[in-house]
């Protein structure tokens, strides 16, 4: 499987992008969103892929950031939202507005999607829900990339949500990954002390 992908843009397209990588050039199905971050034709971009296979095709779904790729796989894990729904949902909707939205069962910005009406936006938040990793969506912004990052080292390291909670609601909004973290595992062995 195809985990990440770094390498020079040769073309780009509103919903796709070719991505050369040795030699190699991989066409790479990406939301929207991510066309407007990547750079100019002929510079290095990295994105983080999802390698879809089925009986008749093997798909590469790219985004920015790992957290879009999970959430991604998150979204087609849903009966009935497939690739196709899920690039459009994230097309049309960032991380921590979906997060938000399934937080408060906020139907109203899922029919924003199209392809996604009031009834299929039920059924979405009622299968994400569970899936999806609420507690931390309601604490840690979505516009702070190092602080999702942190919540995902500490869940990485085993800690339970609501030790990751209490340790990140006590950072700052700013700061490295590698600073913030440290600052969380010493408040977490602390608690533990």
């Amino acid at each position: 499987m195809i985990g990440r992908l770094r390498g020079v843009i040769a073309h780009k397209e509103f919903d796709t992008v070719l991505v050369e990588v040795g030699g190699v050039g991989y066409v790479v199905t990406i939301p929207p969103k991510v066309h407007g971050e990547l750079p100019a034709v002929g510079a290095e971009a990295v994105l983080h892929i999802h390698t879809h296979v089925r009986e008749d095709q093997l798909a590469l779904y790219g985004f920015a950031t790992a957290e879009q790729r999970d959430v991604f796989r998150v979204l087609i894990g849903v009966s009935g939202i497939g690739p196709k729904v899920g690039v459009a949902i994230l097309g049309a909707l960032d991380v921590a507005s979906l997060r938000r939205a399934v937080v408060t069962d906020d139907v109203d910005t899922l029919t924003t999607v199209p392809g996604i009406g009031k009834r299929s936006a039920q059924k979405l938040l009622l299968e994400l829900k569970p899936k999806m990793d609420l507690p931390d969506a309601e604490v840690v912004p979505g516009s702070n990339s190092a602080l999702v990052e942190v919540r995902d080292a500490l869940a990485g390291l085993g800690y339970q949500p609501a030790e990751i909670r209490s340790a990140v609601a006590s950072l700052p909004d700013d700061g490295t990954v590698e600073v913030l973290l440290k600052t969380a595992l010493q408040s977490l062995g602390g608690a533990n002390a």
